[in-house]
């Protein structure tokens, strides 16, 4: 990834609008900020969270609270705790997410 074109700037990420998006189960609320072609969100699973879909989206995704459960499409799973973060590139390996107990977390993409 190479960043450029975006001046210095700060992000209140209580003044972001949360965007509502269901999961097979569960809700995520996105705060979503674009700068340029990178898409940086502050995301917060509801218990029991649960995606929709199988993602190939690359990303780069930090735990700051609670329990994140992620399964790849070959079986694996990985578990994130605060404190934890997981790199995967554009249509590496399909993923999907889910939690028991919740999860914040902030994601570059």
């Amino acid at each position: 990834m190479e960043i450029t074109g975006i001046p210095f700037g700060v992000t209140d990420w209580s003044k972001i609008k949360a965007t509502e998006h269901f999961g097979e189960t569960g809700t995520a609320y996105w705060r979503t900020c674009q700068f340029g072609s990178i898409r940086v969100r502050m995301i917060e699973y509801t218990p029991g969270y649960l995606a929709d879909h199988w993602c190939s989206k690359g990303h780069i995704l930090l735990c700051l609270e609670g329990e994140l459960h992620t399964e790849l499409a070959d079986g694996r799973r990985f578990t994130l705790t605060p404190g934890m973060s997981y790199q995967v590139a554009d249509c590496a390996e399909p993923h999907r997410s889910f939690t028991s107990v919740g999860a914040k977390l902030f994601v570059v993409d």
